[in-house]
C-alpha cells in the first residue's frame, strides 16, 4: 500500500460513502478499463525492466488491437464472483459441460459446479504451461461428434503468463463455444497477436517465426503485431484483486467484455437482481457480488502503480534465473514467446536426479528457515471434490505438480529476502 492508496480511502471516509458501490467504484471500473491498453505495462520503466530481467521480448509494438472505449466492466467482490456470473449469463442448466484447464486453482473450477454443471478438464502445453490447444481440439471434436458441444471454455493464464490466445479463440469460434478468459492471475501480462501479420504478404511465415522460439522472434513489429492483455479477447474476462494477486484491493475482482448488454446484466444481478420499482421486487434471482467503494478506492491506488509492481515481479524472476543458473536440475517455467509475463509468481521444476533432492525436500527445506514455498496447483483432476471428472490428457499437468516449485515472489522482496531463498535452495544441492 502507498500514498495514493490511502488518500483515495480517505476520501470515501470522508464523503461517507462506504458501501455498496459509490464514485471510486465507478471510477475504478472506468480507470481498468483503460488501463487494459497493455502498453503502459509493457512500455513504462521498459528500459530499467529490461536491465533487470533480460528476458526475451519484443522490442517495439503498436497500440492495443481492440479498441479500449469498446470494453466495458463490473467490478465486483471477488474474480470467482466474476466467473460465477459470466457463466450464469450464458445460460448453464444442470450436466452441462464446460472445458476448462486442468492446471489452475479450485475457483476457476467451483462456480461450474454452482450451475450444477459438469468440469471437463483440458491439460496443459509445455510452451506456457497453460490449457493445450491441441487437446482442446482433441475435446472440441470429440464432443462435436456426439452432437453434445461444452456451453463454455473457461482458459486460465497460469501464474501471469498468457496462454496462446489466438489457437484458442481460433478453436472457439471453430465450433461456436463462447470463450471465457480466467486472468486473475495475469494483470500486467501482455500477448502478442498475430491476427495482423495477415496483410503482410509472407504472413504465415512470419507468424510462425513470432510464435517459434525466443530466438526467433522479429524485430521492429511496429506496423504489424498488435497486443491485447490476456482477458479481453473472449466473450467475457475475469479479473482478480485477491490479497496475493499483482494489486489488491484486499478483496475483489472485475469483469470485462467488449458487450455492453453483458455487463449492465452482471451489474443487475450482482446487485440482487431487484427490478426497476419503487419496492423490492425481483424477478430472478440474484447476488450480493459488487465491490464496495473503500476497496474499489484502494484498487484505484493500486493501478497507478501496476507497472511497478510487473517490473519488481520480472525483476525478482530474474535474480533467481542468475543465481540458479549454474545448479543443475533446476528449469524455470518458460516465457512463451507469444508474449510477455508479469512472472507474477517465479515457478521452477526440479528434477530430483539432477538436482540430487526432489521439490517437496526444497519446500520443506525453506519451511523451516520460515520461508514460504508451495508447490504449483495440483491438477483438478487429480482433486478429491472433483473425481469421476473427464479430462483430455493430463500428464502434463500432473508432471508439472510433482516437480514445480512457486518461490518467494512478493513485489516487496528485497536482494537480501531473494538471496535468504537462494541460499537455502543451495544447500539443499550440497546435501
Amino acid at each position: 500500500m502507498g500514498a495514493d492508496e490511502l488518500e483515495l480511502v480517505q476520501e470515501a471516509f470522508a464523503t461517507n460513502w462506504i458501501a455498496p458501490l459509490g464514485p471510486h467504484v465507478d471510477a475504478f471500473e472506468k480507470e481498468f478499463v483503460e488501463r487494459l491498453n497493455a502498453k503502459s505495462v509493457l512500455q513504462e520503466r521498459t528500459e530499467q525492466t529490461e536491465q533487470l530481467a533480460p528476458v526475451a521480448s519484443v522490442t517495439s509494438v503498436s497500440s492495443c488491437a481492440k479498441d479500449v472505449a469498446s470494453l466495458h466492466a463490473a467490478a465486483l467482490s471477488s474474480g470467482t464472483a466474476a466467473l460465477h456470473l459470466a457463466l450464469r449469463m450464458l445460460g448453464l442448466k444442470r450436466d452441462d459441460e464446460v472445458f476448462v484447464s486442468t492446471l489452475t486453482f479450485s475457483a476457476s473450477v467451483n462456480p461450474i459446479a454452482y450451475e450444477g454443471a459438469r468440469p471437463v478438464f483440458i491439460d496443459s502445453e509445455r510452451t506456457s504451461w497453460n490449457m493445450d490447444p491441441a487437446r482442446l481440439e482433441e475435446a472440441l471434436k470429440n464432443r462435436a461428434a456426439q452432437g453434445r458441444l461444452p456451453k463454455a471454455v473457461v482458459l486460465v493464464h497460469l501464474y501471469g503468463q498468457s496462454a496462446d490466445l489466438d489457437t484458442i479463440a481460433a478453436l472457439c469460434d471453430q465450433f461456436n463455444v463462447p470463450l471465457i478468459e480466467d486472468a486473475a492471475e495475469a494483470l500486467g501480462a501482455v500477448y502478442y497477436r498475430r491476427d495482423a501479420l495477415s496483410a503482410t504478404r509472407d504472413s504465415s511465415e512470419e507468424a510462425g517465426r513470432l510464435h517459434g522460439s525466443a530466438e526467433s522472434r522479429i524485430p521492429n513489429l511496429e506496423s504489424r503485431v498488435t497486443k491485447v492483455t490476456p482477458g479481453t479477447v473472449g466473450r467475457m474476462g475475469i479479473f482478480s484483486f485477491n490479497g496475493n494477486k499483482i494489486i489488491t484491493t484486499s478483496g475483489g475482482g472485475m469483469l470485462v467484455s467488449a458487450d455492453e448488454s453483458l455487463i449492465r446484466k452482471a451489474r443487475f444481478l450482482a446487485t440482487q437482481a431487484r427490478d426497476p420499482a419503487p419496492h423490492y421486487q425481483h424477478s430472478e434471482i440474484g447476488f450480493n457480488y459488487r465491490l464496495s467503494n473503500v476497496c474499489a478506492a484502494i484498487g484505484r491506488g493500486q493501478l497507478r502503480v501496476l507497472a511497478d509492481r510487473v517490473n519488481a515481479r520480472r525483476a525478482n524472476c530474474a535474480f533467481y534465473q542468475q543465481a540458479f543458473a549454474d545448479l543443475p536440475g533446476i528449469e524455470f517455467m518458460p516465457e512463451a514467446p507469444w508474449g510477455r509475463s508479469s512472472r507474477w509468481l517465479t515457478c521452477v521444476l526440479i528434477d530430483p536426479k539432477k538436482f540430487g533432492v526432489d521439490r517437496e525436500a526444497v519446500r520443506l527445506a525453506l519451511e523451516a528457515e520460515n520461508i514460504e514455498a508451495r508447490p504449483v496447483w495440483k491438477p483438478m483432476h487429480l482433486q478429491p471434490v472433483f473425481a469421476g471428472c473427464e479430462v483430455f490428457g493430463g500428464a502434463v499437468a500432473e508432471d508439472l505438480f510433482t516437480h514445480g516449485l512457486c518461490l518467494p515472489s512478493g513485489s516487496n522482496l528485497s536482494e537480501a529476502d531473494l538471496q535468504r531463498v537462494v541460499d537455502v535452495v543451495g544447500r539443499c544441492r550440497k546435501r
